[in-house]
């Protein structure tokens, strides 16, 4: 293989949760719970440069760039478990609401820890690298596995399923949700009875299931509970992505969902997005990759 280029882009796409339930919680406080990760075609992206120093910048004044974003840490813990020295310069294009529920800050940490990895050519496989993800936070692993996934335990334990494209009109309330807020809680329901993984995880996902969080999001923040009521009244089915804010209905296509986006209410902000099979982030490494070391050309249907 031919040498990393010293600068390359790289997406953090995000995620929504079709569903959450919380089915208890543990010893050390934790909650056990079951949720299905969908991975979007739209998120943030982090660009890369290589350097002597390890620096992050933002495009955006309010997210912080020192030792608080997950970012930062994300590559410190790399060079940490690597003992290499090797510095980088990284730039984040931030699109993804803070407190969204959408995966922002872990889809970004994963992100850098894919790129890093490529970029000071360390080599770790994806195990090793999920496994440092679980110790920045509990939805870095499946950004870097890059498969829509069914989660349980605290969200560690993955399996990965397929899911037919999907479209959404995932709307921003405008305020942001911390997680502790919503485990925190008094009236958070949970004791959901545990499921098996369906068979079916197409309609299902939106009929069938909940989000355990809804209910509390709603009577703290009334920005979610708004945008909840218009996307059920407009749309005819809404689900909070997470513990929040971000909440999300799924459309017929993307010009329903695009013509539903022109019906927003006056400064409420929204995406539309679709679910993919692959995360953009690993398309977009085994680009890099290609254009790196071509090699001779190969059938992936051949036996």
């Amino acid at each position: 293989m031919t040498a990393s280029p010293v600068r390359f882009s790289l997406p953090a796409p995000a995620k929504l949760n079709l569903f959450l339930h919380i089915t208890g919680r543990r010893a050390d406080g934790y909650h056990e719970l079951q949720t299905l990760f969908a991975l979007l075609d739209h998120g943030d992206t982090l660009h890369f440069q290589a350097a002597d120093e390890l620096t992050l910048s933002c495009d955006r004044p309010d997210p912080p760039v020192d030792e608080s974003n997950l970012v930062l840490r994300a590559a410190r813990l790399l060079r940490d478990v690597t003992g290499t020295n090797l510095g980088a310069r990284l730039h984040l294009e931030k699109r993804l609401p803070a407190g969204g529920g959408v995966g922002g800050g872990s889809s970004d940490a994963a992100t850098a820890l894919c790129g890093l990895n490529h970029l000071w050519g360390l080599g770790l496989d994806e195990e090793r690298l999920a496994g440092l993800g679980l110790r920045l936070g509990a939805d870095v692993p499946v950004f870097v596995r890059g498969r829509n996934a069914w989660a349980e335990g605290v969200g560690e334990r993955l399996q990965a399923v397929e899911l037919p494209e999907q479209w959404f009109l995932v709307v921003d309330p405008g305020v942001a949700v911390p997680t502790a807020r919503i485990f925190g809680d008094g009236e958070l329901t949970r004791h959901t009875p545990a499921i098996t993984l369906p068979a079916s995880l197409g309609a299902a996902t939106l009929e069938r299931f909940h989000n355990d969080c809804e209910a509390v999001a709603r009577r703290l923040y009334p920005a979610v509970d708004n945008a909840l009521d218009w996307l059920q009244r407009e749309a005819g089915n809404a689900r909070m992505t997470g513990t929040g804010a971000c909440c999300f209905a799924r459309l017929a296509g993307a010009q329903a969902a695009r013509d539903l986006q022109r019906r927003l209410p006056k400064n409420w902000k929204a995406f539309v997005a679709r679910s993919t099979q692959l995360s953009p982030l690993h398309e977009a490494l085994a680009t890099l990759r290609a254009q790196q070391d071509p090699g001779p050309a190969f059938n992936d249907n051949a036996t």
